[in-house]
């Protein structure tokens, strides 16, 4: 067994609480709640080394959100959704624009808004008015 998993299994019970999707109201707040912390780490660094784990939690919130959370989808998302579908967009192409994808997930789960900045630049990229991204 090679050294790495090795000390993934011994300190598997502090890490399988982050890791998992949440069951229920309290998990998932716990898992924001960690997710805010590791983004005030990370940053727009993709390269930082918790880089991963944002990641993965980002989608554990998100497959959480589907399915328990209905949230109103604000009409900048909405047409940013849009965009992304017409030109088969990812969350990681709006490093410009918006930052990181753990950035961008939060905006488009409704837990962080477009800012101006934001809103500049995604007209500035799609050539649209900025009002198109104002909610």
């Amino acid at each position: 067994m090679n050294t790495t998993l090795k000390t993934m299994i011994e300190h598997w019970q502090y890490i399988a609480p982050i890791v998992q999707r949440p069951e229920n109201e309290k998990d998932y707040e716990s898992l924001v709640s960690h997710l805010d912390t590791l983004l005030d780490m990370v940053g727009d660094n993709d390269r930082h080394p918790l880089a991963g784990l944002v990641d993965i939690i980002s989608d554990q919130i998100s497959v959480y959100e589907a399915e328990h959370h209905k949230p109103p989808v604000a009409m900048g998302v909405a047409a940013l959704r849009f965009l992304m579908d017409e030109y088969g967009l990812t969350q990681s192409d709006f490093k410009k624009e918006i930052g990181s994808q753990g950035v961008v997930s939060e905006i488009l789960n409704g837990h962080r808004k477009l800012n101006l900045k934001h809103i500049k630049k995604l007209a500035e990229r799609f050539n649209l008015s900025p009002e198109t991204f104002i909610d």
